[in-house]
């Protein structure tokens, strides 16, 4: 058995957003912050991986959202590696609300051990494994599930233009897992905008989006003040949900740097219910909506 590791976090008002939910990009952080204490309480904390020469990076995160913290709410953030394999290792955690069973989220998080200093990929120590697995290290895992390859973008795919800012970027020197959340959001916010769907609007007529799953594979880093492009669109588009592609490239030399989907859920802000997506909406949206999927 792995080990298990808890933390608790309580749900301060910022990380709300327009609907009072905890925003996406936080559930992400919380998972971040638990799987750092996860690995010092079992005695590999960011000194002994630095005098190890050794750092993990995030190759690829999946979240589900099933139901929402609210401000002043205690999220219990469980986790554990799931497994290892030669470079890499998969951390599973599950977001519950302190003294209640239901599951409000969960996800996981591919890492992948480097070297500091080349930033090569280095086998996993195996006391390393064995001090996440003290019972026995479990056979290496089978090959991981590919990133699903997306639909090719519809004529009406919409580019976003943003640079990396100081607030982007956390100590490692590039921009942080999380912050790509943002980006995501953001860029799908100002697309929606671009055909004509106001959020501001949709606030005001009691609609709202919520994201139900997010997946996005991280390629190579975003670093401080790199130009970027993101570009989105819609496939899959049903009467109460969507999915929305997007792909994130450096503008000096379009190498591609992170790709993800989110799947939205359209709902009634008052009662948080899912709710028909307005056929005026689908309308304006045809153009940026692709027509044939992907594998």
């Amino acid at each position: 058995m792995p080990l298990k590791h808890q933390r608790q976090f309580r749900v301060r008002f910022y990380e709300c957003d327009a609907y009072g939910h905890v925003n996406n990009s936080n559930y992400v952080r919380y998972m971040q912050e638990t799987a750092f204490d996860a690995s010092a309480a079992a005695g590999f904390g960011d000194p002994e991986y630095e005098r190890r020469g050794l750092i993990w990076l995030v190759r690829d995160t999946e979240v589900e959202y099933l139901s929402p913290l609210r401000q002043g709410d205690i999220a219990e953030v469980t986790t554990w590696v799931e497994d290892f394999r030669r470079v890499r290792s998969r951390r599973q955690y599950e977001i519950r609300r302190q003294g209640e069973d239901p599951l409000l989220a969960r996800g996981s998080t591919d890492w992948v051990l480097l070297d500091r200093e080349t930033l090569r990929p280095v086998s996993v120590p195996d006391d390393l494994k064995q001090a996440f697995f003290p019972e026995g290290i479990p056979d290496e895992a089978g090959k991981r599930e590919s990133f699903p390859k997306p639909p090719p973008p519809p004529p009406g795919a919409v580019i976003v233009e943003r640079q990396v800012a100081w607030e982007d970027v956390d100590p490692a020197q590039h921009v942080n897992n999380a912050k790509y959340f943002t980006y995501l959001e953001e860029s799908g916010i100002q697309a929606a905008a671009q055909y004509g769907v106001s959020m501001a609007e949709w606030l005001k007529e009691g609609y709202g989006t919520v994201a139900r799953k997010t997946r996005i594979e991280y390629l190579q880093p975003a670093l401080l003040e790199d130009e970027l492009e993101i570009t989105t669109y819609l496939s899959d588009v049903r009467p109460i949900r969507a999915t929305r592609h997007f792909s994130i490239r450096r503008k000096s030399d379009q190498t591609l740097l992170a790709q993800a989907y989110v799947m939205w859920v359209f709902i009634d802000i008052h009662t948080g219910r899912p709710v028909r997506m307005p056929e005026h909406l689908a309308e304006a949206l045809a153009p940026h909506i692709a027509t044939q999927g992907g594998d």
